[in-house]
């Protein structure tokens, strides 16, 4: 794992006492890292599932997290793998972006300090499941993942430590193996590429050259119309 420019957000304590919180792996105030490599990558996207919204360009109004106070940080990162795009969006239309951590390869990510209950609830809305209970994260800190169900994102991946937390995304369990591709819808290549330049600061051609090249977009999308759906820019 790479790790490149880390910032705080605003209202962050730094390190205090709900650092460590309940004993145990799933105790809710205990800090975890969300790696983030889809739609997440921009924060006013992943705002609607802390505090409830409509991404702009989305079909589905999230009902937020218990715990509705921003990151304690976030920072830029690569993991070992690569994204792909498969299955069918209800928010977006078209593929949803999932992660193989199996395949070679490099995937940027953003990863956001939260606290075990937003990471839960955070799953739970992207499981289409009402948020309320934290998961049980010890086989996946334990073996590296766990299947929790056959659902687009309930296998979840500990990617790794950083700072004495541990890292931690889900993911669909068939793997880009098994996946039936699907190309992106354009308001989700636009999300995904601002996310990209907020978190790592690419150019919109950086963007566009690599969501184009990926399984699922790549001989549906060219890097040429990907920079045109970004209109040559990014709006952060």
């Amino acid at each position: 794992m790479m790790v490149a420019g880390s910032r705080r957000w605003p209202g962050d304590a730094g390190s205090g006492a709900d650092d460590g919180g309940p004993g145990g792996p799933s105790g809710g105030a205990r800090l975890v890292w969300y790696a983030a490599y889809g739609s997440n990558l921009h924060a006013a996207r992943l705002a609607c599932y802390l505090r409830g919204g409509r991404p702009d360009g989305g079909a589905r109004t999230y009902p937020g997290c218990r715990d509705r106070r921003p990151p304690r940080r976030d920072v830029a990162a690569v993991l070992p793998g690569t994204l792909y795009f498969a299955r069918e969006s209800a928010v977006w239309g078209g593929g949803s972006g999932y992660y193989d951590p199996d395949v070679p390869g490099e995937l940027p990510c953003r990863a956001y300090l939260v606290t075990v209950g937003q990471f839960s609830d955070i799953a739970a809305q992207e499981m289409h499941r009402s948020p309320g209970a934290d998961l049980d994260l010890t086989r996946a800190l334990a073996h590296g993942r766990d299947r929790l169900g056959p659902g687009r994102y309930e296998t979840l991946v500990h990617a790794g430590d950083l700072d004495g937390h541990p890292l931690l995304t889900f993911t669909a369990p068939e793997g880009l193996a098994g996946a039936a591709l699907n190309p992106p819808s354009a308001p989700y290549l636009r999300t995904l590429a601002a996310g990209l330049a907020e978190s790592h600061g690419w150019s919109a051609r950086r963007c566009a050259d690599y969501l184009a090249s990926r399984p699922g977009a790549a001989g549906h999308w060219n890097a040429a119309d990907v920079l045109a759906v970004l209109g040559g820019g990014l709006d952060l």
